[in-house]
C-alpha cells in the first residue's frame, strides 16, 4: 500500500473553492480523491443518480435468476447451452458497459 506523507498547500479564491466543492460534491468523492484523479489525468464523473443503483440491482437479480433457471434446465437436459451462454455474455457486457459509462472517470 502506498503511503501518502507529503502535503501540498493550495490557496484558492472563495469562488474557486466554491467551484471545487461543487465539483467534489457532484462526484461523490472526497476532495483529496477528486484532486488525485485530476493529477492522474482523469476527470471524475458525477455520481450516478439513485435510480442507477436500483436498476443495476434489478439487472443483477435477473442474471441470478437466469443462472438458477439454467441450472434446473441443465439438470433435466432440456437446455440450449450455447444460446443461454450467449445471452449471459450479452447481459454481462451490458452491465459492464452501463457501469463504465456512468462511473468510470474519463481521460482528459
Amino acid at each position: 500500500m502506498r503511503t501518502r506523507n507529503r502535503t501540498v498547500l493550495l490557496r484558492l479564491t472563495d469562488d474557486e473553492l466554491a467551484h471545487l466543492r461543487t465539483l467534489v460534491g457532484k462526484s461523490g468523492l472526497s476532495q483529496e480523491a477528486y484532486l488525485r484523479s485530476l493529477i492522474a489525468g482523469l476527470r471524475p464523473r458525477d455520481k450516478p443518480p439513485p435510480d442507477y443503483y436500483a436498476m443495476m440491482r434489478e439487472l443483477h437479480a435477473i442474471g441470478n435468476n437466469m443462472n438458477q433457471i439454467a441450472a434446473k434446465m441443465h439438470s433435466r437436459g432440456v437446455m440450449d447451452a450455447e444460446r443461454y451462454d450467449e445471452e449471459t455474455r450479452k447481459l454481462a457486457a451490458a452491465l459492464a458497459k452501463i457501469t463504465a459509462a456512468v462511473s468510470s472517470p474519463e481521460r482528459m
